[in-house]
């Protein structure tokens, strides 16, 4: 389909390796006017795959990054309560009436911002899942409704044609609510091919031949019982590590030497040595 391969396109153009099944659901999404909810391994795009989509199709975008005890105030906007006391103050001394409860003296967050700008946008929702199911409802239920309302101030309608990206690493189970409203895309690790091609861009002075061996070991590395799988971003790291030390066809001990940019921990790194660089 022609709007797809455009998508593909246009990634490719921004350094994003897609596939059909991430280009599918992107056109989908601006179809339906669904937000996207992205799972799977953690290094694998998730959130990559958001600041791309905005840059491809030049896009305003903003990010609500979600973390344990977030709140509806540091997602939306929140009371400036000193410049309001220190107006309210200065009103006073002159016997003025002034309200403060205007735009002046709220302070806008992510949301908020994005519902407010008036060019095409992308909201990443990162990491959704460490986010208390309170906000999580609240977030779709605005999306939803493509209005904020702000007490003591106004209700704030949907003003750009706004693509929502959520994430999650499936901490805790999502709600149905969520779910059900959301576009669903899993994004695993890539398969051989993609991932090399991946690679290539981001390190375009590799040799084809390195590429191919460290994806390879990626690849088998990825297929033991680690505490830590390795991410793209480990492959292309092992690789510009390599290119650094001079390696470009790299040895046995050149491999272990390197081991610290894939294995998180000592016990990830001797079972990849054992299980990997001991059989070459």
């Amino acid at each position: 389909m022609k709007q797809i391969d455009e998508i593909n396109e246009k990634l490719a153009q921004n350094n994003y390796i897609s596939n059909d099944h991430i280009n599918t659901t992107l056109f989908l999404a601006g179809k339906l006017k669904k937000p996207i909810l992205v799972e799977g391994p953690p290094g694998t795009g998730k959130t990559e795959l958001a600041k791309k989509i905005a840059e491809s199709f030049n896009r305003d975008f903003f990010r609500i990054q979600c973390y344990e005890g977030i709140t509806y105030e540091q997602v939306v906007g929140e009371w400036n309560y000193q410049k309001q006391l220190l107006n309210l103050e200065a009103a006073r001394e002159k016997d003025e009436d002034m309200t403060i409860f205007s735009d002046e003296f709220f302070i806008q967050r992510p949301l908020l911002t994005a519902f407010s700008n008036e060019k095409p946008s992308v909201l990443l929702i990162d990491e959704i899942d460490k986010a208390d199911e309170e906000l999580e409802s609240f977030l779709l239920q605005a999306l939803g409704e493509g209005e904020i309302t702000v007490n003591d101030l106004d209700t704030f309608e949907l003003k750009n044609d706004l693509i929502v990206v959520l994430t999650s690493n499936a901490q805790r189970n999502l709600l149905d609510e969520t779910k059900d409203r959301c576009l669903y895309l899993y994004i695993d690790y890539p398969e051989f091919e993609r991932e090399v091609s991946i690679v290539k861009r981001r390190v375009p002075d590799a040799r084809d031949d390195m590429v191919d061996n460290i994806v390879d070991k990626t690849h088998k590395i990825r297929k033991l019982d680690l505490a830590k799988k390795p991410s793209i971003r480990a492959t292309v790291d092992w690789v510009e590590s390599l290119i650094a030390l001079g390696e470009v066809q790299p040895t046995r001990e050149a491999l272990e030497n390197t081991l610290n940019v894939v294995a998180k921990n000592q016990e990830d790194r001797e079972k990849i040595i054992e299980e990997i660089l001991n059989k070459i």
